[in-house]
Formats: C-alpha cells, sequence, structure tokens
C-alpha cells in the first residue's frame, strides 16, 4: 500500500541516480526536489525543481527531467506517491531539465504543453544542449530524444483534469524566452519553473534578459500565491521568492547601470558588489558570470 508523504523524504532509486527530495506541499500538490549544483552522471540533468498534481483522472506534472533516464527517476519518485498515471506534461522553459524528458512521457501516452516560444528555443538550443548533456552526462544522456510539446500557446493557456484548472501564463523572457507559469488557483498555488530561484543563486545567460524577467517576475507576483514550487529549491513562499530572486535582479541592474555610467568595462564588471546574496548556493561560481551577462545587455541600453 503506497504512503503519500506528509513529511519531507528522500526516496532512494538506484545506487546510481540522485534521489529526488519528496516534499508535501498541499493537498494533492508535492515538489520533487534535485540537487542545486551542475548537471551530472548522477543527478541526470534532474538538478532543478518539479511539481506533481494529483487528480482523481491522473497527474499533471510540471516539467519531464532532463533526459530519459531523468524522466525515468521522476516517474518512479511518482509511484512513491501514487500509482495514478502521468496524463499531461508541462514543459515550463527552455533548459534542458524543462523539456528533454519528453519522449520518455510521450511513450507513456502524456499529453506535452509548451509556449511556442520555448518550443523555438528547444529547436534552437537542441545540438547545444546535447552536446554539453553528453558531456555531463555521459551514458546517462542514452535513450533521449528530441521530442516537442503537442500542444502548444503564445501567452495564455487553459485546460483541466480531474476536476482541477489549470492557467499556464508566458509573460515573456526571463531565464530563457519561453518560461511560463502555472496557475493552480484550486490550490493557491504557483509553479514558477525557472522564473524562481531559492536558496541557490539564479544563472542569467545568452538566453536570458534580466530586464524582462524581473517585469515577468513582478506579473507572477500579482497572483499572491500562498504556495510557490520554483524552478530550483524547496517550495516556498512568495516573500522567499521575492528575497532571493527578485531582489537579486534589482540589485545586479542597479548595480551595473552604476558601473557603466562611471565608465567601467566588462572586465571589471564582476567586482560589482553583490555581497547580499552571497547566502546563496553557487555564488562564487555564478556571480561574476552573471554580471558580465547583465553589463552584456545594459552597455546599449
Amino acid at each position: 500500500m503506497r504512503v503519500l508523504f506528509s513529511f519531507l523524504a528522500l526516496v532512494l532509486i538506484s545506487k546510481t541516480a540522485f534521489a529526488l527530495e519528496v516534499q508535501k506541499v498541499t493537498d494533492d500538490v508535492y515538489a520533487l526536489i534535485g540537487e542545486k549544483k551542475q548537471r551530472s552522471a548522477s543527478n541526470l540533468a534532474n538538478n532543478a525543481t518539479f511539481g506533481v498534481v494529483l487528480t482523481k483522472d491522473g497527474i499533471v506534472l510540471m516539467d519531464p527531467g532532463g533526459s530519459f533516464k531523468g524522466a525515468q527517476v521522476i516517474h518512479e519518485t511518482i509511484k512513491t506517491i501514487t500509482d495514478k498515471p502521468v496524463k499531461i506534461v508541462v514543459n515550463t522553459g527552455g533548459q534542458d531539465h524543462r523539456w528533454l524528458g519528453n519522449s520518455y512521457w510521450k511513450a507513456q501516452g502524456a499529453q506535452i504543453i509548451a509556449s511556442n516560444a520555448a518550443v523555438e528555443d528547444h529547436k534552437e538550443r537542441e545540438s547545444m544542449h546535447f552536446t554539453a548533456l553528453r558531456n555531463f552526462l555521459g551514458s546517462g544522456l542514452d535513450g533521449t530524444e528530441a521530442v516537442y510539446a503537442d500542444t502548444t500557446f503564445d501567452d495564455f493557456h487553459t485546460f483541466s483534469l480531474g476536476g482541477m484548472s489549470f492557467e499556464i501564463h508566458h509573460k515573456g523572457q526571463a531565464h530563457t524566452p519561453g518560461d511560463s507559469f502555472v496557475w493552480l488557483k484550486e490550490k493557491n498555488t504557483l509553479f514558477s519553473g525557472d522564473i524562481i530561484y531559492v536558496e541557490r543563486i539564479l544563472g542569467i545567460g545568452g538566453m536570458s534578459h534580466s530586464g524582462s524577467w524581473i517585469e515577468v517576475f513582478e506579473a507572477l507576483a500579482e497572483f499572491n500565491p500562498k504556495h510557490i514550487i520554483p524552478g530550483h529549491g524547496h517550495a516556498t513562499t512568495l516573500e522567499k521568492a521575492k528575497a532571493d530572486t527578485h531582489a537579486y535582479l534589482l540589485n545586479i541592474r542597479n548595480k551595473m547601470r552604476a558601473h557603466i555610467d562611471d565608465g567601467h568595462d566588462i572586465m571589471t564588471a564582476p567586482k560589482i558588489d553583490q555581497s547580499a546574496f552571497s547566502y546563496l548556493e553557487q555564488f562564487s561560481s555564478l556571480a561574476g558570470r552573471n554580471a558580465q551577462q547583465v553589463f552584456t545587455e545594459m552597455e546599449w541600453e
């Protein structure tokens, strides 16, 4: 008999795969929490957080995992919660863990949904994703194929399953061009994908735009959710999301504007003061890179 978790538990899937932590957020809603580190052969590119909603007719899964084998790990973890099938998978963005597990779920008969901007990003960066993941995962990438969403939308999409209604909103570019969030009003819960990072520093890359990201976050915050399942880290509150994501983005842009206005260049951009966020995991690895990327964005603004 399967036991629904009422506490945080580590689920051992195998001796080689990193165990996803299962966090019950509210009734019928769970977060599956992966490592807050780089992709690796042990985590199978599941270095992110995934959302699970149980309905009477099956499961809605927010994000499929970063590889075919990573999706299998997610499925085995879900089976510790329920034996219901996964019926719908939402790709909330363009990163590998937001779509490269699609082939596994498609084989299970699930419907896959993503914004058109996300699918365009998947196609544009597909080769780069596979090349990088082969280096990170080695044989852990075996079986992974590029499978795109079969239901797409521009800005807004709604669907129902088992009496629950889900809204997907794409408000613009954030961590990636196609980032979306999912609002489940009945549970006062929002699944943010990579729009929100908690506990670890967010990453600003060439596919990101920090200015637009702030606007997308503020649009999300208008829903005033009680529960947030972020793209990275444990389920959280809007207050914590503002502290770890929104405040970080405001700080780096404000400091970079002053840096540029004072005539400094990209080589010294990493020296801007981000020390208020040094408590975030991966800070030493990403803060300097983030600064140089924001300099590139803002140099001609």
